[in-house]
């Protein structure tokens, strides 16, 4: 009986390529929760700025009220009503009139402080999507090493990811 030679070419192991998938795989583990954050922080900024928008309609709700008294006022003096109940009359019209003026400056400054938070929300939101970014082109290019062996791909991905990681924990530290 002859014997049967068969021949199979083992290529010897490549350890940069474990290198460059462990790195792949370590990419892909940022990039899920930078992708997380940066969705997290999109949410809290849309729900602020709804909030922002009630409260800019609670202050226009209470400057209409404001201006009903004054014109209250108005009316009253253009009538020349000048009784006990006319008088008392202007005076709880002045009164209202200087609550709600109040009461729409304190609404205000609400919106405003809130409008800076969202403002700030969506800056760290930015650092994220640039974090997210420069991870998923870290991930791309690193890979390229499998179909091509060239060492510059991994190379110039670990550039973008570690521009990548630091975007992102500036957004985490903002």
């Amino acid at each position: 009986m002859a014997e049967l030679e068969i021949h199979h070419e083992t290529e010897a192991s490549d350890p940069f390529s474990r290198n460059v998938g462990i790195f792949a795989a370590v990419l892909a583990v940022l990039l899920a929760i930078v992708t997380i954050l940066s969705h997290r922080a999109h949410t809290e900024g849309v729900l602020l700025k709804a909030d922002v928008n009630d409260k800019w309609s609670y202050y226009e709700s209470e400057r209409i009220k404001s201006h009903n008294f004054e014109l209250g006022q108005d009316l009253v003096k253009a009538l020349g009503v000048n009784t006990p109940a006319g008088d008392a009359m202007l005076k709880h019209y002045a009164s209202e009139h200087t609550r709600y003026e109040e009461k729409a400056k304190d609404i205000m400054k609400e919106a405003k402080d809130s409008e800076a938070e969202v403002a700030h929300i969506e800056k760290r939101a930015l650092r994220y999507d640039l974090g997210e970014g420069l991870l998923e082109i870290g991930l791309v290019l690193s890979s390229l090493y499998f179909i091509s062996k060239k060492r510059l791909f991994p190379v110039v991905g670990v550039v973008a990811a570690v521009l990548g990681v630091v975007c992102a924990v500036s957004g985490l530290l903002s």
